[in-house]
């Protein structure tokens, strides 16, 4: 088969879940061409994709799998030859107002545009089926395996200079969405009561600036990271991982999180309950309290912290992998290209 992967714009894990997919296609025989806009493209690597950025480009594929709605648009501006489009759902619309207005009504239209539409999570699912898609499925989008480590915990707490102080950490773009407004209020409610811990943010984004100015301005224990290659070491290195986000899918971060056996706490949005089931602590979105008691709870009680690594550990390899994931788009895509009328 020749499959057309098409994302719009993307810096995280969007554009991390279709990078890995293309070299497992073409592994399995198959052309792969990638079309999304050049800060995108130039982003990620896409190994031996044919790599384009306008949808003509797309011509001559068997099939089209777009990555979220605003690609699922540009899939359907061309469909020039009859032939299968499915779109994963990764995201929810959370603008409001005449922008979220707009996002929505282009929902509308991509869940009934596509042949199958999949989500990332069971309330994606639900939501485009409320829109009208016809043939809705759930999938899972699988976090990539971290590397082994090559750093030891105690020497990246050294290296950030926090000795042997308690880590909190949080990995994710820097943008309205995570919501670390409500991550700088926990780390205040926390340092008033144990002013040794620290928190730390991977990732760079348009709020840095108002991040940094607001911790500057508090004196408040929070370190932003920016780009970092080591995650995996930073992760092994925390105490607890901290996601504040309004709304998240099958967050990744999460799933990395739980895989090197680091004890969660979240918020009860989206994806992440039906992710997580009993393996982290969960609160509201945006209840400051809630949350840096989950915090605190978990710095104070080994035996709770210790509980949540093992669930953790032990549902992170129930999960499909890369691999796994690859091969069921696959099978689907197959599936859709021999009852295309055109092709039987």
């Amino acid at each position: 088969m020749r499959v057309g992967l098409v994302l719009a714009e993307s810096r995280g894990g969007i554009g991390q879940h279709v990078a890995s997919l293309v070299p497992r296609f073409v592994a399995a025989g198959h052309e792969v061409v990638v079309c999304g806009p050049p800060g995108t493209t130039a982003h990620f690597d896409f190994g031996q994709a044919l790599v384009v950025s306008n949808p003509a480009g797309l011509r001559g594929c068997d099939v089209i799998h777009a990555h979220g709605y605003r690609a699922g648009m540009t899939a359907l501006k061309d469909r020039t030859r009859l032939r299968p489009l499915i779109v994963t759902w990764h995201n929810a619309v959370i603008a409001t107002g005449l922008r979220g207005h707009v996002m929505r009504l282009g929902q509308r239209l991509v869940a009934r545009g596509a042949d199958v539409t999949l989500g990332a999570s069971t309330d994606l699912v639900e939501l485009a089926r409320g829109l009208g898609a016809k043939d809705v499925r759930l999938a899972p989008v699988a976090a990539p395996a971290l590397s082994e480590a090559h750093t030891s915990p105690e020497a990246v707490k050294a290296a950030l200079g926090i000795g042997e102080a308690p880590l909190v950490l949080a990995v994710g773009r820097l943008a309205p969405q995570k919501d670390y407004s409500t991550f700088l209020s926990v780390a205040a409610l926390v340092a008033s009561k144990q002013p040794d811990v620290v928190f730390a943010v991977v990732g760079g984004g348009p709020l840095q600036e108002d991040l940094q100015a607001r911790i500057d301005a508090e004196g408040l224990p929070v370190r932003l990271l920016g780009h970092r290659d080591d995650v995996g070491d930073l992760l092994r290195a925390a105490d607890v991982f901290l996601l504040t986000s309004h709304w998240e899918a099958r967050a990744l971060v999460i799933q990395e999180a739980l895989q090197v056996g680091v004890p969660v706490v979240a918020t009860a949005v989206g994806g992440i309950p039906e992710l997580v089931g009993e393996a982290a602590l969960l609160a509201p979105a945006g209840d400051t309290p809630a949350l840096a008691v989950g915090v605190q709870t978990l710095l104070a009680d080994s035996e709770t912290a210790s509980t949540l690594r093992e669930r953790g550990w032990k549902l992170a390899g129930t999960w499909p992998d890369e691999d796994q994931v690859a091969h069921d788009l696959l099978t689907l895509y197959q599936g859709l290209v021999t009852s295309t009328p055109e092709n039987r």
